[in-house]
């Protein structure tokens, strides 16, 4: 019997200057955070966005956004984890929400996934509806964006979404939605963040919300330590690694990926209000 072919080593792409990782979690990729900082400065990543799914890993996200000129914090619960969101974290949160350092609010949303697959250790979705309302709040208060992970929701998002107060700016992580939701998210004016998943073959769908996006509602991201691009699928992501999604949006809009670049710097200063170097 033949033996497996053993998967290539994640490699960064060519160096692509002025790129942005909108989404990432150091805390998961590496107990290094200054040599995932440094690999990812390495390749051109400029500036990026570490994410707490949880109070301990967004204690670790503000922390790192505090001791690092280039890299900022998303704070909040996961919403599988939305019943942890008790009184004492709502205070927390909120503390962190007023912190320079923590940029938006996320991520929250909501999981019927892991509902389905792993109901005893997931929150029930009427608990993850209240507390990304609470959120929603939090970061209208706040002044800053509301960062939204969705996963096999997505009706119940765009109504939740629809009628609670809009925060001034509404990113949906990892976009994996059909296209008729791609449209309509792209309609009400929310950012659409594409991660490692865009370059996977069988998502030609997810291509061509890529591709019809207008070029200021577009982040890339890694969602690292998950989400690792083609050709490296199924291997450890990390933040160094974001160019190879540059390159396949770059592509399928037809665009120079230095000029795609330009313009995702463009949108993270813009929807995070960053002023770090």
């Amino acid at each position: 019997m033949s033996k497996k072919k053993p998967r290539p080593v994640p490699v960064p792409a060519q160096f692509i200057p002025r790129l942005i990782d909108a989404h990432t979690h150091l805390a998961s990729c590496d107990p290094d955070t200054a040599g995932l900082v440094e690999r990812a400065r390495e390749a051109g990543v400029e500036k990026l966005c570490t994410v707490g799914d949880g109070l301990a890993e967004a204690e670790l996200a503000l922390e790192a956004a505090q001791k690092f000129g280039n890299v900022f914090a998303a704070c909040a619960i996961h919403p599988t984890k939305a019943d942890q969101l008790d009184d004492a974290a709502r205070a927390r949160l909120t503390e962190m929400a007023t912190d320079p350092a923590c940029v938006a609010i996320g991520e929250t949303g909501l999981d019927a996934y892991w509902i389905k697959h792993d109901p005893d250790n997931t929150a029930a979705l009427d608990v993850q509806e209240e507390a990304l309302r609470w959120h929603i709040d939090l970061a209208i208060g706040a002044h800053k964006a509301v960062m939204i992970h969705n996963r096999e929701a997505d009706a119940d998002l765009l109504r939740v979404l629809g009628d609670a107060p809009a925060a001034q700016d509404t990113i949906l992580h990892c976009f994996s939605s059909p296209l008729d939701v791609a449209k309509e998210a792209l309609h009400r004016g929310y950012v659409l963040s594409f991660a490692g998943n865009v370059t996977f073959k069988r998502n030609d769908e997810l291509r061509e919300a890529a591709r019809i996006a207008p070029l200021e509602q577009i982040f890339i991201e890694t969602d690292a330590p998950y989400m690792t691009p083609e050709p490296f699928r199924g291997g450890r992501n990390e933040p160094s690694l974001i160019g190879h999604t540059a390159l396949c949006i770059a592509e399928v809009r037809g665009m120079p990926v230095e000029e795609l670049a330009e313009a995702l710097t463009a949108n993270f200063d813009r929807v995070y209000g960053t002023t770090k170097p």
